[in-house]
């Protein structure tokens, strides 16, 4: 009877420690790659938008890669997935709106995934291995 108790109990902290595991991730962070001006008042201005519509429940990368010809292709990442790729010329004068709207649309995409997730069929295989 107390090998049967000490395996119950065994199973029950280690539950326990998985679901604290999966409690312990520090949300809301929004991590700034950007290299130029550009890229640094894109970021700005993206961030300030999405703190002030929404919880931040998650982590986002906000990266870009310059380029002399092009402007600079400016990306984020939700979960190591893109969720938002865009070029910004060079001569963008209204770069405030232009982030404003990537920060509606990357809400919009992180709400769907989010959705996804939960009306997603594990029955087989656990989500990682999907």
């Amino acid at each position: 009877m107390s090998r049967q108790w000490l395996a119950a109990l065994a199973l029950t902290l280690m539950a326990s420690f998985a679901q604290a595991a999966d409690d312990d991730e520090m949300l809301g962070f929004i991590i700034d790659d950007t290299i130029s001006h550009i890229g640094h008042d894109f970021y700005y201005s993206f961030s300030e938008r999405l703190r002030a519509t929404s919880p931040m429940d998650f982590n986002l990368v906000v990266r870009e890669r310059p380029s002399a010809r092009w402007g600079s292709l400016v990306t984020v990442e939700f979960q190591q997935r893109l969720v938002y790729r865009r070029f910004l010329p060079p001569n963008t004068v209204e770069l405030k709106d232009e982030a404003y709207e990537a920060a509606d649309q990357v809400r919009a995409q992180i709400v769907r995934r989010k959705l996804e997730a939960l009306l997603q069929d594990t029955t087989d295989l656990e989500r990682d291995e999907l």
